[in-house]
């Protein structure tokens, strides 16, 4: 692999954790399954998802939450090439979210601090379809607790 097609690579990468991002903050949660190859994982607190079907239909119930306003930061984004078709990624995910009560829908809402700060630990391979996730993990640093 040359230097051309490595940056081609991790540009394409990188690409992938912002449209990630830009779908479940913006009503496609449901899409971020065709970010993954077809035997993908997703995998969080208490929570793993194998396939894009398992992917979709979770996403899918999040994107139901209308009355949830979130914005996903990543940043300190690193990719790794390992191979003309397999790289690595990790990156630190901030996440400022605000359930609205009943009947609220008055913008903006609440900034105070996130809720949660953690990592992205992710894999991607070379498909027909281009670069997509093989596995997502999100590990938690800090959480905000609940509010009462």
């Amino acid at each position: 692999m040359d230097e051309l097609e490595r940056l081609l690579a991790e540009r394409a990468c990188e690409r992938l954790i912002t449209e990630y991002c830009r779908r479940v903050d913006f009503g496609e949660a449901a899409a971020i399954a065709d970010l993954f190859t077809p035997d993908g994982t997703w995998e969080g607190v208490e929570l793993r998802l194998d396939g894009r079907d398992e992917i979709r239909a979770w996403f899918t119930r999040r994107g139901e939450l209308t009355r949830r306003v979130s914005r996903h930061l990543c940043v300190n984004v690193a990719v790794d090439v390992t191979g003309p078709d397999a790289a690595t990624g990790l990156a630190y995910m901030v996440n400022y979210r605000h359930d609205r009560r009943d009947g609220e829908t008055a913008l903006p809402v609440p900034g105070d601090v996130p809720k949660f700060v953690g990592e992205l630990h992710d894999t991607f391979r070379r498909t027909d379809e281009g670069w997509r996730f093989s596995s997502r993990r999100v590990v938690l640093a800090f959480l905000r607790p609940p509010r009462g």
